[in-house]
């Protein structure tokens, strides 16, 4: 094509010129081939034994094979809604449309017969892999008069130089500098993404730290506060933390086409493409061995520092706190691999996890778990558990859904529900009465009849908790609603308070 065309193009817009849109990055926010992958290995768990062989036949026979095996729900990829907007607008007004693609045919025939606006498809075909050379030389035959083409990633490099007002869609930073380096333009940007930290930040969930607050009960209820067992309950949260925030990552992993259809969780970090699966994989790596460090090194920072007498041949190297971290681990993959879907199972595990949290807090800082305190943790956080369960099964109700995705309840259970953790609640107050009752607290407490007044704080608390639930105003994890919730602050206050009294 001669300059002065694509001058004369230019000017004009562009209009009469076929548009290409290119799918992973650029249409979509993530990579459909990655996306195909983790659904293949979560459907086939031994499947990638298998990836080898594809590899070596071409990546493009790969990306055949990943196809024929799994159908992305193209409803809910996360689309690059302004570029989409565009798009709509010019297939409107007439324009020819093209979604071109170096992912498999099969799955880019499905994404442009669901959208309805593309007059054709050119993408892999199980032999070649039309990315950068190979779609450029397809373009060339395809569109001799030229071709506008929306792309992101440096492997558009040469076909933005050759397009007729090239456009970019979510570009990355090389991108650019290279097309500044070959003075080019781009006509038009569509950006659809969030920062990058904050995106790190969602993913790595840091408000649900406030769970592994619980490591530190153990040693605020037996009132022994001294500066090694402090230093060593505060290594144990950070070393719970990061373990957990590795494992929500693996969640959200296993999870994101069931996270792509919520109306909420669509808009995590890498349902909604603003992470991909590899950076996810990264981040799981990275902080599973800050964990683990810490978890190693926590009895020698306890030995360390002053303390109790004999605190040199407490904690020795059998490591029981990374032994309940290790068992926190588990659980928690176990959950979300297979456990969640199995009806009140799930439930228990949740309550379960976190006295997992309050038993390795004890460990870490060589206190003796109460069996109160065991007692009230499985009650109290049973019916937190069954509270999560239902404002899911609420938010079912209102949407006509039956039966949640990949989950054993159905939107009759619902008083059921209701009922199991109003009633796993109050036995909570009940057994929190039953210590107060006992000679066991006059040791650690001056005043211990003043505990009763506990009972009916926590009470005006559950039974909120369980009011809000019911009127569907709760978010689904009843913790960060609570961190988020004033009422729920000054309850808080009050209790410290009395128990402070009680001294």
């Amino acid at each position: 094509m001669s300059e002065w065309l694509k001058e004369e193009m230019q000017q004009s817009g562009a209009s009469g010129v076929p548009l290409c849109v290119d799918l992973d990055g650029t249409l979509v926010k993530s990579d459909t081939l990655l996306d195909s992958a983790m659904a293949l290995w979560r459907k086939e768990p031994l499947s990638p034994l298998q990836w080898p062989t594809w590899v070596a036949g071409g990546k493009a026979r790969l990306k055949r094979e990943l196809t024929r095996r799994i159908e992305l729900d193209v409803e809910h990829l996360p689309y690059n809604q302004p570029l989409l907007d565009y798009l709509k607008e010019e297939y409107a007004a007439g324009r020819r449309i093209f979604l071109a693609t170096a992912a498999d045919t099969g799955l880019a025939t499905r994404i442009a017969n669901y959208l309805g606006i593309f007059e054709g498809v050119l993408a892999s075909d199980g032999t070649l892999n039309l990315a950068g050379a190979n779609k450029l030389a397809a373009f060339e035959e395809r569109f001799p008069d030229g071709f506008t083409y929306i792309g992101n990633a440096m492997p558009d490099r040469a076909l933005l130089g050759r397009s007729v007002s090239p456009m970019v869609a979510n570009p990355h930073w090389r991108l650019l500098r290279a097309l500044r380096n070959d003075k080019v333009q781009p006509a038009r940007h569509f950006l659809d993404r969030s920062h990058r930290l904050k995106a790190f930040i969602k993913a790595v969930r840091l408000h649900q730290w406030a769970k592994n607050i619980l490591i530190f009960v153990p040693l605020c209820l037996a009132h022994m506060l001294t500066p090694n067992r402090i230093v060593a309950a505060i290594t144990a949260f950070f070393s719970i933390s990061f373990c957990a925030s590795a494992t929500y990552i693996i969640n959200d992993l296993l999870d994101i086409e069931a996270d792509r259809r919520h109306p909420r969780k669509n808009r995590r970090a890498f349902a909604s493409g603003d992470l991909s699966p590899i950076t996810g994989v990264a981040i799981i790596a990275v902080f599973l061995a800050i964990a683990i460090a810490l978890a190693v090194a926590l009895p020698y920072i306890y030995r360390s520092l002053p303390g109790v007498d004999g605190a040199k041949e407490i904690l020795d190297p059998h490591y029981p706190f990374l032994l309940w971290l290790t068992v926190y681990t588990v659980s928690t993959l176990a959950y979300s691999i297979r456990l969640k879907r199995m009806m009140l199972v799930d439930v228990l595990v949740l309550s379960g996890l976190y006295t997992v949290r309050i038993v390795a807090g004890a460990n870490a800082t060589d206190v003796v778990v109460s069996p109160w305190l065991a007692a009230f943790s499985i009650f109290f956080f049973l019916s937190l558990a069954f509270v999560k369960r239902f404002s899911e099964l609420y938010m079912m109700a209102e949407r006509n859904i039956e039966k949640p995705s990949g989950r054993g309840y159905h939107v009759e259970d619902l008083e059921q529900i209701r009922s199991f953790g109003t009633a796993a609640g109050y036995a909570g107050v009940v057994v929190l009465t039953m210590y107060i009752s006992t000679p066991d607290n006059v040791q650690l407490y001056r005043h211990a009849t003043r505990l009763w007044l506990l009972a009916p704080v926590l009470l005006l608390w559950i039974s909120r908790i369980w009011m809000t639930t019911s009127r569907g105003e709760m978010h689904e994890d009843p913790v960060v609603y609570a961190i988020l919730d004033k009422r729920s602050w000054i309850l808080g206050a009050m209790a410290a308070f009395v128990v402070w009294w009680a001294l």
